[in-house]
């Protein structure tokens, strides 16, 4: 899949088939959040590879809109290192780059993710930290849960006009 056709089809996918992703994918996805552009190259990120159940079905507990982590095989959590930070509070826009990347890299390996919030809720970051105790410096950012899609998404044109504006 080219980045255009991409980019016009990923969707936000929340239910996903009881099949594991391989393992072979899933570095695929971490290394497409490793490629993203970083202010002044810092790479600010730390992603954790989420497969224990007892993990998952804990998520929704911190962070009700990430429910569907409960039935996903795999999550990413990806983290803000501020040890990493050269230029402050960058690190929040280098992170959302990588999510990105591994969202339209997930949906051109055939999988469905789901980007979730959680910077800059202190409950969820704070719930976060505890489960899988986080050191201080490193901020929970955002949870990909991710799955092969348990159904085909509606195709939506997200394009709108009075939304450009241009200068003379």
């Amino acid at each position: 899949m080219d980045t255009l056709e991409a980019l016009r089809t990923r969707r936000s996918i929340r239910n996903y088939k009881v099949k594991d992703v391989e393992a072979d994918l899933i570095q695929e996805i971490v290394t497409a959040g490793m490629r993203a552009p970083s202010a002044g190259n810092e790479q600010p990120w730390h992603f954790i590879v989420l497969t224990e159940r007892r993990i998952l079905e804990e998520i929704p507990r911190i962070s009700p809109y990430a429910a569907m982590a409960r039935d996903a095989p795999v999550a990413i959590l990806i983290c803000g290192d501020l040890n990493l930070e050269r230029f402050e509070g960058f690190w929040v826009q280098d992170c959302a780059a990588a999510t990105q990347n591994m969202l339209l890299v997930a949906h051109a390996l055939g999988l469905g993710a789901v980007w979730t919030s959680i910077y800059p809720l202190q409950d969820r970051v704070a719930g976060f930290k505890m489960l899988l105790n986080i050191p201080d410096a490193v901020v929970p950012f955002a949870l990909i849960p991710l799955g092969y899609p348990a159904r085909e998404p509606r195709k939506e044109d997200r394009f709108k006009k009075d939304r450009i504006h241009y200068t003379a």
